[in-house]
């Protein structure tokens, strides 16, 4: 079975950028939900014939929102006033390395999404360890497992539909981009920065 190892773990200077900035953190965070919600709904609109894809997206996309639902309302009990913020690079330098054609697209989008949620699933869960409140802590905890069966969800449709080498091969390439790509601490604290 092939496992998604992240090639870098996060770092501990994001760690202290992201509990001294948590209101930042929570704002992005939300940004976060909605992002993965509609990447869920952008490959439902790209593949409609494919119906693994609409079996498995669509509860997904739901997922998503009710966990943005859910960082929403911690905002609110905090007393985070609800502002844009411009989003960190990371997502966009992934998505450069997307192949155009198909089907190398679909392998490519569905192994950047895993490695987006397997890099929320650490990243979370360090927060849920840190955070500095308490049903924060709790909520991260339980948000990171969630994040868990997403990477997981994402790999399982990339096996499901190439063979496993070329899985594993395009997966290697994209988690050493992932790792530079994270390698300088982004000055703007997000989830992903």
């Amino acid at each position: 079975m092939l496992v998604l190892e992240l090639a870098s773990p996060t770092s501990k200077d994001w760690i202290d950028q992201a509990i001294r900035h948590i209101d930042l953190v929570l704002l992005d965070h939300a940004n976060c939900e909605k992002k993965a919600a509609g990447n869920a709904l952008s490959l439902l609109f790209r593949y409609p014939a494919n119906g693994r894809l609409v079996e498995t997206l669509s509860p997904l996309a739901r997922e998503e929102l009710q966990h943005f639902e859910r960082v929403h309302r911690h905002l609110q009990r905090l007393g985070i006033p609800i502002k844009p913020l411009s989003a960190a690079p990371y997502a966009g330098r992934l998505n450069q390395h997307l192949r155009r054609s198909e089907p190398e697209h679909l392998l490519d989008t569905l192994l950047v999404a895993a490695i987006i949620e397997a890099r929320s699933h650490e990243r979370l869960g360090l927060l849920g360890i840190h955070a500095p409140d308490l049903e924060l802590r709790q909520f991260y905890l339980w948000l990171a497992a969630a994040e868990e069966r997403h990477w997981q969800l994402y790999l399982d449709l990339a096996l499901d539909q190439f063979p496993a080498d070329q899985v594993q091969e395009r997966l290697d390439t994209l988690l050493q981009v992932e790792a530079e790509i994270l390698s300088t601490l982004h000055p703007d604290p997000r989830v992903h920065s």
